[in-house]
């Protein structure tokens, strides 16, 4: 069960306006997806020549399920993430959101969707090298036009939540590469997201503090019924997935984690 909610998020649920659900929409059953990818293909045109990087992808994903994505470099881990977080579109194939047909929205509509629904983290943080980690942290909240004041109080709760209350005033310069990452995964939770899309989110840390950083995304899943969907290279850490997709000539093969029939090879 989960502790009292603190100030400053009830002050944002208090004063958020209510979302309607998508018109028309089907009503999501507790049992169903949050996530599904259906026949995802995105091919690139390089003048005559096209690169067919996803060819047929089915995904699925539940909430507050933590799924390991893994595969080659170049394999197209990060195109499919951008593809389901809605930064880029697919060539064809569709994918579902709470029941919604993503891609039917707006531009206006996915810009509200990547706020406030989803979170992202990347392997080379994208902090802001001018601002401190709590104004780096604040960046989702003032998007979503919250005050300074609360989006200034739910920064501050996001970073003490990782681990970094105390580095609050630091730039990214003056912060270890975990440190950074820490901000970077408190930026992707301020606004409450169901779902965060991590990109290879230990790429540039070490050993431990690559252990460190995934206990950490377990622990936001157990506190916060957060999903989450990795992208690795590092086999040890997708184990602790609940289960995974490996990508594979363009599809996405299904393996399940915690029975270690993970791939030999995630590289």
């Amino acid at each position: 069960m989960r502790g009292p909610v603190p100030p400053a998020r009830q002050a944002a649920r208090d004063s958020a306006v209510d979302r309607p659900p998508p018109p028309g929409g089907p009503v999501m059953a507790v049992a169903d997806p949050l996530l599904v990818a259906e026949e995802l293909e995105k091919e690139y045109r390089t003048g005559p020549e096209v690169v067919r990087v996803l060819r047929g992808v089915n995904l699925t994903l539940r909430a507050g399920e933590v799924v390991a994505l893994v595969g080659a470099s170049g394999i197209g881990k990060t195109t499919l993430l951008y593809i389901l977080g809605a930064l880029d579109r697919p060539t064809a194939g569709r994918v579902r959101f709470g029941g919604e047909d993503l891609f039917a929205r707006s531009e206006a509509g996915l810009a509200r969707f990547r706020r406030q629904e989803i979170g992202f983290v990347f392997q080379f943080y994208n902090l802001l090298g001018e601002m401190t980690a709590l104004e780096n942290a604040m960046l989702p909240a003032l998007l979503l036009r919250k005050s300074a004041r609360e989006a200034r109080a739910l920064a501050a709760e996001a970073l003490q939540a990782v681990g970094v209350g105390d580095r609050l005033g630091h730039r990214p310069g003056e912060l270890s590469g975990g440190e950074q990452q820490r901000v970077a995964i408190a930026r992707a939770l301020i606004n409450e997201p169901r779902l965060i899309l991590a990109d290879e989110p230990t790429g540039n840390l070490d050993p431990k503090t690559s252990e460190v950083i995934y206990d950490l995304f377990l622990r936001l899943q157990a506190e916060r019924g957060i999903a989450f969907l990795i992208a690795t290279h590092n086999q040890e850490l997708a184990r602790k997935a609940d289960r995974g997709y490996r990508l594979v000539d363009g599809h996405a093969r299904p393996f399940d984690a915690q029975f270690h029939n993970l791939p030999d090879q995630v590289k």
